[in-house]
């Protein structure tokens, strides 16, 4: 499978797997988000900034409903569960959904 199909098809699922927990958040807390995902958000982000592996901006986060999803690619395993624990020490998390891809370099 080519680098260009690989990525199609991890955007496709991140695209669908993130569609039926949004609907069910957006019902309950609006289109203006659960009160404190912000928050949650930045936490995340601010904790993800001291891993320099992760502070690339290859990690993209989201909250809904004070569950935390993660999207974008990492160059190891290892990174992917370093962000997913990185996350889930975030203030006002919840939960984290590891969405995140393991860019193997392969062409």
């Amino acid at each position: 499978m080519t680098r260009n199909a690989q990525l199609y098809a991890f955007a496709c699922a991140v695209l669908l797997s993130s569609a039926i927990p949004g609907c069910a958040v957006y019902r309950k807390c609006g289109s203006a988000g659960c009160p404190g995902d912000a928050e949650v958000t930045t936490a995340v982000r601010d904790l993800l900034g001291q891993y320099p592996t992760l502070a690339s901006g290859s990690v993209d986060v989201h909250t809904w409903d004070h569950v935390v999803y993660l999207y974008g690619l990492v160059n190891t395993d290892m990174e992917r569960q370093l962000a997913e624990s990185v996350a889930g020490r975030a203030s006002g998390a919840t939960g984290v959904v590891n969405l995140l891809g393991v860019n193997n370099g392969s062409k």
